[in-house]
C-alpha cells in the first residue's frame, strides 16, 4: 500500500497536534450459555412461520444469552421490569470484570495501572453506574478517574474512544480503558410481535475492553488519527429503546429500513473522515465495521465498495456471538489482532452504527 507525497504531509501535520493514542490492548468475556437459534425457536416455543425466518436467515449461528426462567408449564416466563435491571446488574458486571482483566493481560499491564475507566452500556441504566461498580469488584484503586456513557447504543463504543482518546492525550503515558458491556439478555420480551421478533433474533451478551496510552511509542497497536460522526437526522426515531406500556417494560424497536438508510448515508462519514488525510478509500487496508446484522452489513459493503474479505471480522462475530451492541467493533480488532496480518504503517477505518440514527468511524494507523 502506498500514499503520496501529499496524504503523508497531511497526516504528519494532523499526529503533530497531540499526543497520539496507541490501542495497547484488548480482551472480550460472554455470558455463560449460548444458543443456536434453531434451538432458541424451540425453547421460546415460536411456531410463526415468519418469525422462524427471521431467525434461520439471520447469518448468525448461536449467541451468548441468559434466558427468562421456565413457568410450571415449561414455557418462559417474561420478566418484569425491576427483575431485568437487575440481571443487566449482575451480567454487565461480570462480563465487564473479565473483559477487563482479559485487555489487561493482553496489554501486559495490572489493574494498579489504570489511571482512567469508561464504561459504556445500554442495556440497563444503573446508579453508582458500571464503572464504580466494577472498581469496587475488581478492587481498582478508588482514585481511578472515571466515566460511564449510558444509552447511546450501538454506536457507542467509538464515542467513548473518542472522549477517552482525548483524555490520554492530556495524560500521556498514562493507561486509560474503554469498557464495553451489554447485558442485551436484559432488554428482551416475549410477546410474539414482530417488532420483538427482530431484536429476539439478532442480539447476544457480550463485554470488550481495549486499553489504551499516549506518548509511548514503544506500544504495538495502531495509533488513532481521527474520528468522525454523522446524525442521520431524518431517522432519528428510527431505533430506540423506549417504554413500552402494553408490556410494562422497556422495549427495542429496530425500522426494517435501517439497513438501507445507514448503508445510503455510509459514504459521506468515511468521506469526512478522509477528507484531509490525502487518502482514499483504497488505502484502508483493515475495516472493522459493527455486527449490526446480515442486511446491514451487506448495505455498508455494497455502499462502500469493500469486499467480503474487508468485512471477514464483521461476519464472523455476528456468525458466532450476534449483535453485541457498542462491544462488537472490538470483538473484530481482537480477530484482526489474533491474525497477525497487520504491518507497519496499514490504515484502518472502525465504524459502529446506532440510535440517533448515527454512524461513527475512527482512522487508525499500524
Amino acid at each position: 500500500m502506498t500514499t503520496s507525497i501529499a496524504s503523508a504531509e497531511a497526516l504528519s501535520a494532523l499526529t503533530e497536534l497531540t499526543e497520539i493514542t496507541r490501542f495497547a490492548g484488548v480482551g472480550t468475556a460472554v455470558s455463560a450459555t449460548s444458543y443456536s437459534q434453531p434451538e432458541l425457536l424451540e425453547i421460546l416455543g415460536i411456531r410463526d412461520p415468519k418469525i422462524r425466518s427471521l431467525f434461520l436467515n439471520s447469518a448468525i449461528d448461536r449467541r451468548f444469552l441468559a434466558l427468562p426462567p421456565e413457568g410450571r408449564d415449561g414455557t418462559r416466563v417474561a420478566e418484569a421490569q425491576g427483575d431485568l435491571l437487575e440481571k443487566h446488574k449482575k451480567i454487565a458486571v461480570d462480563m465487564g470484570c473479565r473483559a477487563l482483566e482479559a485487555c489487561l493481560k493482553s496489554a501486559g499491564a495490572t489493574l494498579s495501572d489504570i489511571r482512567h475507566l469508561c464504561c459504556v452500556t445500554s442495556t440497563g441504566f444503573l446508579t453508582p453506574g458500571l464503572s464504580a461498580l466494577i472498581i469496587r469488584e475488581l478492587g481498582i484503586d478508588p482514585h481511578c478517574s472515571r466515566a460511564d456513557i449510558v444509552g447511546m447504543g450501538c454506536n457507542a463504543g467509538l464515542n467513548a474512544l473518542n472522549v477517552v482518546a482525548g483524555w490520554s492525550a492530556a495524560h500521556p503515558g498514562e493507561l486509560a480503558v474503554v469498557l464495553c458491556s451489554e447485558a442485551c439478555s436484559a432488554a428482551y420480551a416475549l410477546d410474539g410481535t414482530m417488532r420483538t421478533a427482530v431484536v429476539n433474533s439478532l442480539f447476544g451478551d457480550g463485554s470488550a475492553a481495549l486499553a489504551v496510552v499516549s506518548g509511548d511509542g514503544r506500544v504495538p497497536g495502531p495509533r488513532v488519527l481521527k474520528f468522525a460522526s454523522y446524525i442521520i437526522i431524518d431517522a432519528v426515531d428510527a431505533m430506540r429503546y423506549d417504554w413500552d406500556r402494553d408490556q410494562d417494560r422497556f422495549s427495542f424497536f429496530l425500522d426494517p429500513q435501517i439497513p438501507y438508510v445507514v448503508g445510503a448515508h455510509a459514504e459521506i462519514v468515511v468521506d469526512k473522515l478522509l477528507s484531509g488525510t490525502g487518502l482514499r478509500r483504497s488505502d484502508i487496508g483493515h475495516w472493522l465495521v459493527h455486527s449490526g446484522g446480515k442486511k446491514v452489513i451487506d448495505a455498508i459493503v455494497v455502499n462502500l465498495g469493500l469486499s467480503r474479505h474487508d468485512v471477514r471480522h464483521t461476519t464472523g462475530v455476528l456468525r458466532e456471538y450476534g449483535n453485541l451492541s457498542s462491544g462488537s467493533f472490538l470483538f473484530s480488532y481482537e480477530r484482526l489482532t489474533d491474525e497477525g496480518v497487520t504491518r507497519p504503517g496499514d490504515y484502518g477505518v472502525l465504524m459502529t452504527m446506532g440510535p440517533g440514527s448515527t454512524i461513527e468511524t475512527a482512522l487508525v494507523q499500524w
